[in-house]
């Protein structure tokens, strides 16, 4: 197989780095792989086994990415671009490639958007037709205009085969960023982190601060610091690495009173000093994160925020979110704050296996093998997704487990199906489970409308250790859960899922035919800034008529919020305890308002909790309603809570407290414990079911994160709400009067299901 990677990289040299680590994986496994870069050279970027094809090279200054420069830094003019254009259609000629994968595009890049097209149009003219595949990192930045997301759709439907994203949607789906269509998101592929590095096991004995800055001179504000910071507590034994963009007068100046070797170049041995530092402190580009994953180091992490930047910003919230890092904004970014920072972070909690999918190189050349299998037997018209090549026969795969069976030294087998892999299919839409609103009901003969493909990830949490450990970060974007979205469990299939609304209409049926009304109600959790995610929780809520109670965590409420909030009906908001932070320790369930610390501290944080969400979020929307992260508090904070200001408590099943309107949490969809999808759906209905025929005066209290659904859980609580709020036996209530007392008077709500699933996380 011949494969041809076109990238251009303008700022640092992430681009261009997973380009030529794909390139190399190729190669690798026996097939011919040709890189054309676009870009300035890049000293530390590996060309072994490549075929290397150099355009005239363009770069940009600062973050002004719609005007590159050329190679004697003037503006790029009209003769450039041609002259590049026809190097790119040469080497498209020259090689003949099965496959034509460019980096970036058609998802970024606009101003190279001629050339790009040239290539991928002669592309789709040549026969055989190569496969035409996008390749793109798991953030991108979406433009504010909508007309250029859609004109980005609209290249994928017309002329590319695949996308490939080279992360795991367990730690951020591409719709976290992104606004998919349905037609973009059939073609996802998830290829897990492209992680080509040494392997550096962590040293049993860390010690040092480590700073990198990256290739480029973005991260000088970040070196100067860390230069100051080490003046200033040396004792910590500094290490800091510049990037070869960084002049040398710069480096000099930088180096001025410390000691000999605190300062240097970036060195190609950086992992392995990595794995061996008690703390990394970088920014939080692509490959930098994949260090940090590979060798567990603990980070603060600086994002670049230049222009508007929004990639690392979102990538170390992810992380910060699992408890892998924690954030200091680049505004933020002084010597003394980073030295908080740095001393807080090497006094905190080790990081815990994070299970994140770092085999990205070898599964993208699987991937690619697949699809090209796939057409021998299946005929795909230019330019329509094929089918997932995950379920295609693969000689070449049954080839690659002989040759490394044979050969282990030489070539492993190349990858099988993986987590990834099994949810890449999901983002795909080929999974049973995003279908599930679309099930016929046999007896009613109603056919639901289709789920609209899903536009945001999964859950977040802050650099301080905020968040569950289901996560969130402080900037409001869709995060991803700790653990790999695992697909929807298979018991019964399509059936178990019908089989269990079944049962729930019977149930429902026959409350309704006693006369008797089934209280409903709808609590979500962890919002802290507008996002896409929130988009599409507010659009259903709004669309099934159903009031919701918004859980929302003080102290890392964005203005986004508020403003969202303000057109947002019905809507109310509770108050999320104060930052979701977990004070609980190592050896104990995670909890920011538990008993182990003292009743003074608890009832200061939940009385600032209140001031600081009535301070930041629309008067008419706000409910002084205690909503616990975990759903975990100490009893002695909770008969404290009237006195706070505080009239309802939300939190699972639990006793009733004077003084407060208690509406609990009953109905949690998630599997925190196991695969963090969609629970068994038909165990899940069955026991709703019970508990409803059991006493149906019992309020069902679902429980949503909307930062954490993946599509199969927007897809059951699309048509759980369809079932319930259409049903005559169900009575939907407001949170605005259902913790007025005017609907439940203070005391105990039980819960529906034995063993609620809600006690488990929150």
């Amino acid at each position: 197989m011949r494969v041809l990677i076109a990238v251009t990289h303008l700022l640092g040299a992430g681009h261009l780095t997973r380009a030529a680590a794909l390139g190399r994986a190729f190669a690798a496994a026996g097939h011919e792989a040709v890189l054309v870069s676009g870009g300035v050279p890049a000293p530390m970027v590996r060309p072994d086994g490549l075929r290397w094809v150099q355009l005239p090279p363009l770069h940009v200054v600062g973050t002004d990415f719609a005007r590159p420069l050329g190679p004697d830094g003037s503006p790029a003019d009209a003769a450039l671009f041609a002259r590049r254009r026809a190097l790119l259609l040469d080497a498209l000629a020259d090689v003949a490639p099965d496959a034509v994968i460019t980096e970036l595009f058609p998802f970024g890049r606009r101003a190279l958007a001629a050339e790009f097209l040239a290539l991928v149009e002669a592309a789709q003219e040549r026969r055989p037709r190569p496969l035409v595949l996008a390749s793109v990192r798991d953030i991108l930045v979406a433009s504010a205009k909508p007309e250029r997301i859609a004109q980005a759709h609209d290249r994928v439907a017309r002329l590319y085969d695949a996308v490939l994203v080279h992360g795991d949607p367990a730690l951020v789906p591409l719709d976290a960023s992104w606004p998919l269509d349905a037609g973009t998101a059939r073609k996802i592929r998830y290829t897990g982190y492209v992680d080509e590095g040494t392997t550096c096991p962590p040293s049993a004995t860390r010690e040092g601060v480590l700073v990198a800055a990256g290739s480029g001179p973005a991260g000088l504000g970040l070196l100067r610091a860390s230069a100051e910071a080490a003046r200033l507590q040396p004792a910590l034994g500094w290490r800091i690495l510049a990037g070869h963009g960084v002049p040398e007068a710069e480096l000099a100046a930088l180096g001025r009173g410390l000691t000999d070797g605190t300062i240097g170049r970036a060195r190609p041995d950086y992992r392995a000093l990595l794995a061996g530092a008690a703390l990394s402190v970088s920014q939080c580009g692509y490959n930098t994160a994949i260090d940090l994953l590979a060798t567990a180091t603990p980070a603060v992490l600086v994002p670049f925020a230049a222009g508007g930047e929004t990639e690392q910003r979102l990538r170390a919230g992810y992380l910060a979110g699992r408890g892998l890092a924690r954030v200091l904004p680049e505004a933020e970014l002084t010597a003394a704050s980073l030295l908080q920072a740095v001393n807080a972070q090497l006094g905190a909690k080790p990081p815990e296996p994070h299970g994140i999918d770092l085999g990205g190189a070898a599964r993208t050349v699987g991937i690619v093998e697949d699809f090209l299998v796939g057409r021998s037997v299946q005929v795909s018209p230019a330019g329509q997704a094929l089918p997932d090549a995950g379920l295609v026969p693969s000689p070449v795969r049954e080839r690659d487990r002989v040759r490394g069976a044979t050969f282990p030294e030489r070539l492993g087998p190349s990858p099988q199906l993986s987590p990834a892999r099994e949810r890449g299919r999901v983002a795909g839409g080929t999974q049973w489970a995003v279908n599930l609103a679309t099930v016929e009901d046999q007896n009613t003969r109603v056919r639901h409308a289709p789920l609209p493909p899903p536009s945001a990830g999964e859950g977040q949490r802050d650099a301080a250790g905020f968040g569950s450990r289901h996560t969130l970060s402080g900037h409001g974007a869709p995060l991803s859960p700790p653990a790999a979205q695992g697909t929807l469990p298979r018991r019964g299939g399509r059936e178990s899922a019908r089989l269990g609304f079944t049962a729930l209409r019977e149930a429902l049926d026959e409350a309704a035919a006693r006369g008797q009304r089934v209280p409903f109600w709808w609590r979500d959790d962890d919002a802290v800034a507008a996002s896409p995610a929130l988009d599409r929780l507010i659009e259903l809520a709004e669309a099934h008529a159903v009031p919701l109670l918004l859980a929302a965590i003080p102290a890392r409420i964005e203005p986004s919020l508020g403003a969202r909030l303000a057109s947002a009906k019905p809507l109310s908001v509770a108050v999320h305890g104060l930052a979701h932070h977990d004070h609980a320790p190592p050896d104990e369930k995670p909890a920011e308002f538990g008993v182990h610390r003292p009743l003074d501290a608890l009832m200061a944080d939940a009385a600032a909790g209140l001031r600081i969400a009535r301070e930041r979020l629309p008067e008419a929307a706000l409910l002084p309603v205690f909503v616990p992260p975990w759903n975990r508090l100490a009893p002695d904070l909770a008969a404290a809570l009237p006195g706070l200001g505080y009239r309802g408590l939300s939190a699972v099943p639990g006793p009733a407290i004077p003084g407060l309107v208690r509406a609990d949490a009953t109905l949690d969809p998630i599997d925190w414990r196991g695969t963090r999808s969609l629970r068994d759906p038909d165990a899940l209905l069955q026991d709703l079911a019970a508990g409803i025929a059991e006493n149906p005066s019992r309020p069902v209290g679902l429980l949503t994160h909307h930062l954490a659904h993946d599509a199969m859980i927007w897809a059951f609580v699309t048509d759980l709400l369809a079932r319930l709020r259409h049903h005559p036996a169900v009575t939907c209530l407001d949170p605005q009067n259902l913790f007025s007392g005017d609907t439940v008077e203070t005391g105990e709500v039980g819960s529906n299901l034995s063993g609620s699933p809600a006690a488990r996380t929150g």
